[in-house]
């Protein structure tokens, strides 16, 4: 009959750890060492019964006597001494002596023999009841186990026979005192030598190396043709068991070497799991699927899933629990690693979880890792911080469908209001990144993904004959097939996800602008505001413009904050709400005011917002501009292209280039003799009523002489009118390009110029040549400082002077 004992099911292999696997060895040997020392005791209870069972016969004093021939010579001196003179004893006394041996008592009785005193009388007691009464002795030297035999039967009775069991490995109990000497005379004797540094390193490096040997081995068994792994049950039992065997290194207890084996099991799981899981999420099984008998194969890969969703949970715990006892600052007592080292393994726990949160986004636990690292992200180091800002990011970036970025959007929703909006503003910045290009506006719409009808039963009977019904009925199935491979429901789930994910955005946003408008977290609300305003309900706006409008007269913004919320005020009306009549006139008077305020120190990098602005007041929105506010705008803008750096300058010609095309009648500022009506007031802050067609752009003949050959293109480009084709339009790389692009693709932050400039060299080596070269030098800065101070602080008198010298 063949062997049906059962094999033990994964599942119950998978309960077992390395631990609790040493822990049922250890408790294997206890029992085999308390059963050998309990047998060895019955057997030394056998022993003596035995023993007191053959009892030998008393012998004579003088056979007595014999026997003690072989003790020292001193004990026979005092034995001679004290005898009697038996030669000299008649032969009835010499019986009489022996018959009293016979019944000696204590002090005549031959000592050396173990029988007990008046043998004869106790012929009738019992082998039991003898060995009852023999008194315990103290074990002297170790017991020999026996083996018993078949006993022999003659005259005198039965005779056990046993022989000696052969030992290999001693007892451990019988051991202890003995090895506890030879220790101490070890110690005593041979003391162990002392490393030197050199010889600890190199002793280091060989385990190291040993270890990250095992470490290849076992990664490199795990990964080898998976595929057959998980068709063959015993190569994908040995797979989980290697695994299983890898994930324990993460506990190793060397301390020379348990931090960097640690992290390197870390990483090296990392990127096995990455490689091994499949694409898609593994669930439970139910009750009902456990109960149903399955194919060999599908029973395999059952199995597989089961044993890989639990290795990859614990191994998502060890790396929590490495955050959260670096966090709480907590060590254990058997632990071997100290809490200065604690603070790397937990840099390369992040590391890994930030990985597998962007690899990994489809498999099991992804909502886990979100609650672990989304909280890191206003972490106080800043390493930390950022690694998980950046996964957060790549997360945003590549979700197609939303399902994760739903999820990393609630919870840090639930992070900043239960910190009570007291957290970094990276946390709410990471929000700009999110991929929401369209929502779904209003829920109930069925025009987002309408759905294909097919005719019902009743309407194929009455309008269809037998044949039609059974070509409709194969068309219909074709087509509902068409619909599965073209996911077209795909579109109406992202939408939803979508929506839901705004929503949520913009009632973070609403709180922060409700309940904490000092707070740091403003400048993140305002510059997501000014990204998703399109999206926002139309019924939102009113109030959402009266909020912007109010923090901007409040004057607690800063300048950035506040053209934040002139471009979420913009956006919003030049998306749903174009459809509106309203006319945002404050916001461009306060971006008119304010223009000014930038210059060529820290203001520059606002000016890549201001172009933005500019962007979408003008570009998106001109049916709504009158002339007169353009051309307040474009004079302003050419008196600030004086005051920028390089790129700023570029970006702000490029508007000026964009303002000249869109609109017309733009080429009065470049006409001297052209008058209207009124004089142009340069400090009036309302562009409606500062009368900009009453002066000229001679900004752009400085600009023509700047030292950036880029600048120089622009500024002769616009006096000859901005045109698209000739001699004076720009070449392709510079016309097609928006101005935000144009400013961040000359900037200077490298302290370098894009193109580089060239030195001027004078032409003539004498020094009155050189002389007169920098006396012009000087006067032309001196000019150039007049007119800037003439054009800001006193512009009437210049253009006064400016006309007097024209004419």
């Amino acid at each position: 009959r063949k062997n049906t004992k059962r094999v033990p099911s994964f599942r119950k292999l998978l309960r077992t750890s390395k631990i609790k696997l040493d822990n049922k060895l250890k408790n294997k040997q206890y029992k085999q060492q308390s059963a050998a020392k309990k047998y060895r005791k019955e057997q030394k209870k056998l022993r003596e019964a035995v023993r007191d069972a053959i009892s030998r016969k008393p012998f004579p004093l003088e056979e007595s006597k014999k026997k003690q021939v072989g003790k020292s010579e001193k004990r026979e001196e005092d034995e001679e001494e004290d005898a009697l003179p038996l030669d000299m004893m008649d032969e009835d006394d010499l019986k009489l002596m022996e018959d009293l041996a016979q019944k000696a008592s204590f002090l005549t009785r031959d000592l050396s023999s173990d029988e007990p005193v008046h043998v004869k009388k106790r012929k009738h007691e019992s082998v039991i009841d003898k060995y009852e009464k023999v008194p315990r002795r103290m074990q002297t030297e170790p017991e020999k186990e026996l083996i018993h035999l078949l006993p022999i039967k003659d005259k005198g009775g039965i005779i056990p026979q046993s022989i000696e069991k052969p030992v290999l490995n001693v007892a451990q109990d019988e051991e202890e005192d003995t090895e506890e000497m030879e220790e101490a005379e070890d110690f005593s004797e041979e003391p162990l030598p002392v490393l030197t540094p050199e010889e600890m390193a190199a002793q280091r490096r060989q385990k190291l190396q040993e270890r990250k040997m095992h470490i290849a081995a076992l990664a490199s068994a795990i990964l080898s043709e998976p595929d057959n792994n998980v068709a063959d049950f015993g190569s994908f039992l040995n797979q989980i068991k290697k695994l299983k065997e890898l994930r324990a290194m993460l506990m190793e207890q060397d301390p020379n070497v348990a931090v960097i084996v640690r992290k390197l099991v870390m990483v090296s799981l990392m990127e096995i799991f990455k490689d091994i899981v499949p694409s898609y999420k593994i669930r439970p099984l139910t009750e009902a699927e456990k109960a149903t008998k399955v194919k060999k194969e599908t029973q395999k890969l059952r199995e597989f899933e089961e044993g890989l969703v639990s290795q990859y949970k614990f191994y998502l715990e060890n790396l929590e629990q490495t955050i959260k006892d670096w966090k709480q600052r907590k060590l254990k007592k058997s632990n071997v690693i100290s809490l200065k080292a604690y603070k790397g393994l937990a840099e390369i726990a992040v590391k890994c979880l930030c990985e597998l949160l962007v690899a990994l986004p489809h498999f099991n636990f992804h909502n886990n890792i979100i609650v672990l690292i989304v909280p890191l992200m206003n972490d106080a180091s800043k390493m930390i911080s950022e690694l998980c800002f950046e996964a957060v990011k790549k997360l945003f970036k590549q979700d197609k469908l939303g399902y994760a970025s739903l999820g990393v959007v609630k919870v840090i929703s639930g992070l900043v209001r239960g910190r009570n909006y007291d957290v970094r503003p990276e946390v709410l910045k990471v929000f700009l990144h999110l991929r929401i290009k369209e929502v779904e506006l209003q829920k109930d719409s069925e025009d987002i993904a309408p759905k294909k009808k097919f005719m019902t039963y009743k309407e194929k009977r009455k309008n269809l004959s037998r044949m039609q019904r059974k070509w409709k009925k194969a068309e219909e199935k074709l087509e509902r097939e068409l619909l599965e491979a073209e996911a077209s429901e795909s579109k109406e789930k992202k939408l939803k996800l979508h929506t839901e994910t705004l929503n949520i955005v913009f009632v973070t946003y609403f709180r922060i602008l409700k309940k904490a408008q000092k707070s740091p977290l403003l400048p993140a609300v305002l510059e997501g505001l000014a990204k998703f305003a399109h999206l926002i309900n139309v019924e939102f706006f009113d109030d959402l413009l009266i909020v912007l409008h109010s923090l901007i007269a409040s004057g607690g913004l800063s300048y950035r904050e506040s053209l934040h919320c002139i471009l979420s005020a913009f956006h919003i009306l030049s998306g749903q709400g174009d459809v509106l009549n309203i006319d945002p006139m404050k916001f461009y008077t306060h971006l008119y005011k304010t223009l000014f305020s930038l210059h060529a120190g820290g203001t520059n990098d606002d000016i890549g917002i201001v172009l933005q602005c500019l962007d979408v007041m003008f570009a998106k929105r001109r049916k709504q501009v009158s002339q007169q506010r353009a051309l307040a705008f474009l004079k302003r803008l050419s008196t600030l292209a004086l005051h920028v750096l390089p790129n700023s300058s570029v970006g702000i010609l490029a508007t000026n280039r964009v303002l000249m095309q869109t609109f017309p009648k733009m080429d009065l500022l470049l006409d001297n003799e052209s008058q209207g009506s009124g004089v142009y007031l340069p400090e009036l802050d309302e562009p409606e009523h500062c009368n900009a067609q009453n002066t000229a752009l001679w900004e752009l003949h400085l600009l023509q002489r700047h030292y950036h050959p880029t600048v120089q293109k622009f500024a002769a480009h616009l006096l000859a009118g901005a045109p698209s084709e000739g001699s004076g339009a720009l070449s392709l790389d510079l016309s097609q390009r928006p101005a935000t692009e144009l400013f961040e693709a000359y900037s200077m932050r490298g302290m370098t110029f894009n193109p580089p400039v060239a030195s001027v060299t004078p032409r003539r080596k004498d020094t009155f040549s050189q002389m007169d070269s920098f006396i012009d030098e000087e006067l032309n800065k001196q000019l150039q400082q007049r007119i800037s101070e003439t054009v800001v602080h006193k512009p009437l008198d210049f253009a006064k002077h400016l006309k007097e010298s024209s004419l």
